[in-house]
């Protein structure tokens, strides 16, 4: 939504500033087709150069994610705290030896198969399965299971944030790009330089719509696409760090109800559950 109003507004204000001042479109269209196809060609050119296949796709991919937006909602953060209060409180009862269907198998475990929404993320699933697994193998050292947890973290968020990091290097590109594209307008200009004023006006015009299109095409669109791309991966980011410290505070035999409020404390403001939600969802767990 926000996508859809703020280009709107670039458009609207941009060119309705220059239509009301006087200004005539008939020059700008004529060069757009010639000018666009120079700078978006050697943009997204340069953007294949610079980046790996899995970057250009994760590119694309980021652009339908600026226009849903972030993927986590509300109730998917009450979910993981009701999954983690489920597995944390069959730890703290029963032990590590009563998860280890639910881990080896979490596509069949009947506690996962009630969080689809978390068992569909590859990344959470790993997290949250890998984590227990080294309490099976009695590593439960709280100091280092955070730091080889971070790790993990640290490595799946920098991936995440090299799409946005490539489509801001585009940005920063395309000013440039455009006096390329300019330049070589003036290039066919001075060919041309037998011909009338008017003739002559309208083709230096035309080159100049080059500078114009690279400029408001880095930071009018394609950086504000590349900041509201990182925006959305930071946030996103929160949700495994909830299950961090959720772990982390198990591992410190902290009781479940405790485990989850101190995760729930780490769910950005805008979405984190209300707590006597979470209190009332863990006792109809517990009595389940």
């Amino acid at each position: 939504m926000t996508l859809l109003i703020g280009s709107v507004m670039v458009f609207g204000l941009v060119f309705g500033g220059f239509m009301l001042s006087g200004g005539k479109l008939d020059i700008v269209l004529h060069a757009l087709p010639f000018e666009g196809m120079m700078i978006g060609g050697a943009a997204i050119g340069a953007f294949v150069i610079a980046n790996s296949f899995g970057v250009v796709k994760a590119a694309g991919r980021g652009i339908l994610r600026v226009i849903k937006g972030p993927k986590w909602t509300s109730d998917d953060y009450s979910q993981l705290l009701n999954l983690l209060f489920e597995l944390t409180r069959i730890y703290r009862t029963q032990g590590i030896l009563a998860l280890d269907a639910h881990i080896e198998s979490p596509k069949d475990s009947d506690i996962f198969n009630r969080y689809p929404r978390i068992q569909s993320d590859h990344f959470a699933l790993e997290l949250i399965t890998d984590s227990f697994r080294m309490l099976a193998m009695q590593f439960d050292d709280k100091f280092q299971t955070e730091e080889i947890i971070n790790r993990k973290i640290r490595k799946h968020h920098r991936e995440s944030l090299m799409a946005s990091g490539a489509i801001q290097t585009m940005a920063d590109g395309l000013p440039a790009i455009g006096i390329v594209a300019a330049v070589l307008g003036v290039i066919k200009t001075m060919s041309s330089i037998d011909q009338p004023p008017e003739i002559l006006g309208k083709m230096i015009g035309g080159a100049l719509v080059g500078t114009f299109l690279g400029v408001f095409l880095a930071y009018c669109l394609v950086q504000p696409l590349a900041g509201r791309l990182k925006q959305i991966e930071e946030e996103d980011h929160a949700f495994y760090l909830v299950i961090r410290d959720v772990f982390v505070a198990m591992v410190s035999n902290h009781p479940p109800n405790i485990c989850v409020e101190i995760g729930r404390g780490s769910v950005p403001s805008g979405k984190q559950p209300d707590f006597y939600a979470v209190e009332a969802a863990q006792r109809d767990l517990a009595a389940a």
